[in-house]
């Protein structure tokens, strides 16, 4: 059965995944990137957008947005050497053409956000969401990436992002 979960991670480590094709969790821990199987569904939501230890740096650094979204793609995680010493579990994820989201356009369509005291439920890293609220992020991910764009000022036609990447993403539920 494939499953949805939501990882909550800074863009900018979000941003390292998205162009390496894998996934951390938990600044690289086994045990939660472990939990991801092949077809499962991942979204990622940024609370910030940089990492910081300090909480009156986060405050300043505020995303709140749901930054990628992909689907785990086959294979055992594995550790990365980053240097250091510091070497983190990932796993392949098949990332997915699709905009940034504000969760403030999603927040009273979300089951997980009408939840007491859902914004804590988030620091645990990983959080399994349901079908619903994966269709809802999705769909507002995938409409955004599909609006027509003018990449010129003055020019005439529309260039379009459309992708169909949101009907298979779908199908593969």
């Amino acid at each position: 059965m494939k499953r949805n979960w939501l990882v909550i991670a800074a863009a900018e480590h979000v941003a390292l995944g998205l162009r390496g094709g894998f996934i951390q969790v938990c600044h690289g821990k086994h045990a939660p990137v472990r939990r991801l199987q092949p077809g499962d569904r991942v979204v990622c939501y940024s609370p910030n957008r940089r990492y910081s230890a300090s909480h009156a740096a986060r405050a300043k650094d505020r995303l709140q947005a749901f930054t990628a979204i992909g689907t785990v793609k086959c294979g055992d995680p594995y550790r990365a050497d980053m240097g250091t010493g510091f070497q983190p579990f990932r796993r392949d994820v098949d990332w997915h053409d699709a905009e940034p989201t504000p969760i403030a356009a999603l927040h009273d369509l979300l089951a997980i956000t009408r939840e007491k005291n859902w914004g804590y439920r988030l620091r645990q890293g990983l959080v399994e969401v349901s079908e619903a609220d994966m269709t809802a992020i999705a769909d507002v991910m995938f409409k955004a990436w599909s609006t027509p764009v003018r990449p010129f000022a003055g020019v005439s036609a529309n260039v379009s992002r459309l992708t169909d990447v949101a009907e298979l993403y779908r199908l593969a539920a």
